[in-house]
């Protein structure tokens, strides 16, 4: 039997990631929970919802992800997780969404493992040079070939 995941973050980011999940593992369907936190909802109201989602996902393990540490969605997600069989990691992005897709058949402590590790990997700089920028070598053709 695979985990769940559920992903409680400011709207409409919750629905979007789940939604970029479908597109690249449409199977996930039921695997893969969202629940947008409203700014118009109280903590409590929104946690009502919460609930309501991780009921729909039990038995299974679930691994709850969050966007940022602090604030309502990662509030609420704490007073759903219970340590046991359930987890939570704030700062979710699509590389650690797509990374416990994946992984979902794991158990829940190598599927944390793995999240953790694809979102951080899923972050890097890209350097991006135009070619008349690029230092020239000793045996390129004319400096003005890539002009037209």
């Amino acid at each position: 039997m695979s985990n769940s995941i559920l992903i409680i973050a400011h709207a409409p980011l919750a629905h979007a990631l789940r939604q970029c999940a479908l597109h690249v593992f449409p199977d996930c369907d039921r695997d893969v929970v969202a629940v947008d936190v409203q700014p118009n909802l109280s903590p409590d109201e929104t946690l009502a919802t919460a609930r309501i989602a991780m009921a729909t996902l039990a038995p299974r393990d679930i691994l709850v992800l969050t966007d940022v540490f602090g604030a309502t969605p990662c509030n609420v997600a704490q007073r759903l997780v219970d340590g046991v069989h359930s987890r939570l990691i704030a700062g979710v992005n699509l590389p650690m969404l797509l990374r416990t897709v994946t992984y979902r058949h794991e158990s829940l402590d190598a599927l944390v493992s793995r999240a953790v590790v694809g979102g951080t990997q899923g972050v890097l700089q890209v350097a991006i040079t135009a070619p008349q920028n690029q230092a020239r070598r000793k045996n390129d053709q004319n400096h003005y070939d890539h002009q037209q």
